[in-house]
């Protein structure tokens, strides 16, 4: 029998499919395994409100610190709707390893995204993939609040160094990271919104505890106050406007990383209302259980969520190409009516987001009842309400809510057949 033809300028595509789809397969598999390692673990995380030392020892493992980093520099090269994903994956397992997670690749887009081309960030792309660093942030300030557009400290450079000093009431697992990206006025004189930048490493580093996390929920992620002071390097501080950084790069990456945190936590807890469903039905064949109606709204609302997540992603993908090919060819900057219509949707995705995900584990709860409310069944709910009830709190849903009202007051409405 006579081989098959095939073309030959078909088969390169084919082999580079059945590659990307091997590639696809092994961060996929990297995840799941790290995220049975989080979930082993997760309850005790949140009785000790201890950082997921075992959860991010698998991560590690499996090299997923530097999943978005470009193969370039030796990461995964991972998209955001692929890092979304492993956000996902791993709030089934453990809410506060999964945010924990995003919250470090929110910063090393920022690095990526307005420091690659420049030596010294080079140089903490290639170490992060090499040392698999683990990267926080820290933008909120005493006498400001979460108002992260806004600093009160300012860096100080003189002769090629910089030297800072921030009174930060949270640092996001601080204590545990490797390297902070700290905010910051660009000088003394500047304004409260002239901002930079400035990433930080441990030996650049000094934190002096001020205390303690004994919060409702998201425990694992040891959000305390810390009085931080750092010197370095000027090189080190990024030479994009940090209000470029947060309209570009940190917002949108922060509200869709966090609302697949928020969704995975969700889908966890309606996979659990599932099985007692099927449960009870068993127990009583050839009827269906009273708590159908509400576990058909709870997947309803969950669906809701995973959708308009898909939808939010596909619109970041189509946002930084764009940017990309108008940076390619020297083009100018989007439209304004476009600029205000993509953060107005990242603004409405956040917040949605983040008020439906307490609706579904609040159906969940409803629907597993006693069973649901006790801690240590196989269908306990309670630290997933817990966990996003911090939710709407990250960046106030009523700030952003207020900051949205403006950007609409500014658009044009939509013509009618369009988006």
């Amino acid at each position: 029998m006579n081989a098959p033809h095939i073309d030959a300028a078909v088969e390169p595509e084919r082999q580079a499919l059945a590659e990307a789809e091997n590639a696809a397969g092994t961060w996929r598999e990297a995840a799941q395994r790290a995220a049975q390692v989080a979930a082993r673990h997760a309850d005790h995380v949140d009785r000790e409100a201890r950082f997921p030392v075992e959860a991010f020892d698998a991560l590690k493992s499996e090299r997923l610190l530097s999943a978005m980093v470009p193969a370039s520099f030796g990461g995964a090269g991972l998209s955001l709707a692929e890092v979304a994903q492993v956000c996902e994956t791993l709030a089934h397992g453990c809410a506060s390893t999964a945010m924990i997670y995003a919250m470090h690749q929110i910063q090393v887009a920022c690095i990526m995204e307005h420091g690659a081309h420049a030596p010294w960030h080079q140089q903490v792309l290639a170490q992060l993939v090499e040392q698999q660093l683990l990267l926080a942030s820290a933008t909120s300030e005493e006498n400001i609040g979460g108002s992260m557009r806004t600093s009160a400290c300012a860096v100080d450079v003189i002769d090629g160094r910089f030297s800072i000093e921030k009174m930060a009431p949270t640092i996001s697992y601080g204590a545990h990271a490797d390297g902070i990206l700290v905010t910051a006025r660009r000088t003394a004189e500047s304004p409260a919104s002239d901002q930079v930048l400035i990433v930080t490493l441990l030996g650049d580093l000094e934190l002096e505890k001020r205390g303690t996390w004994d919060s409702m929920g998201m425990r694992g992620t040891c959000s305390e106050g810390f009085r931080l002071l750092a010197q370095g390097h000027a090189e080190q501080i990024l030479p994009t406007p940090f209000a470029e950084i947060s309209d570009r790069t940190m917002l949108p990456v922060s509200h869709t990383l966090w609302a697949s945190v928020w969704t995975g936590i969700a889908a966890d807890a309606v996979n659990r209302a599932q099985a007692f469903f099927r449960a009870q039905a068993r127990a009583k064949p050839g009827s269906v259980p009273p708590a159908g109606m509400r576990l058909a709204e709870a997947v309803g609302l969950l669906q809701m969520m995973q959708a308009r997540l898909s939808v939010a992603l596909d619109a970041a993908q189509a946002e930084h190409d764009a940017r990309e090919a108008r940076e390619a060819s020297n083009d100018a900057d989007a439209p304004l009516s476009a600029q205000l219509h993509y953060a107005s949707d990242m603004n409405t995705l956040k917040t949605s987001i983040s008020s439906t995900a307490l609706l579904v584990v609040q159906e969940v709860l409803m629907i597993c009842g006693m069973a649901g409310y006790k801690n240590g069944t196989e269908y306990s709910v309670g630290r997933h309400l817990r966990d996003l009830h911090s939710a709407p709190l990250m960046i106030n849903n009523d700030r952003i809510a207020q900051n949205t009202a403006s950007l609409l007051l500014a658009q044009r409405p939509a013509s009618p057949g369009r988006a």
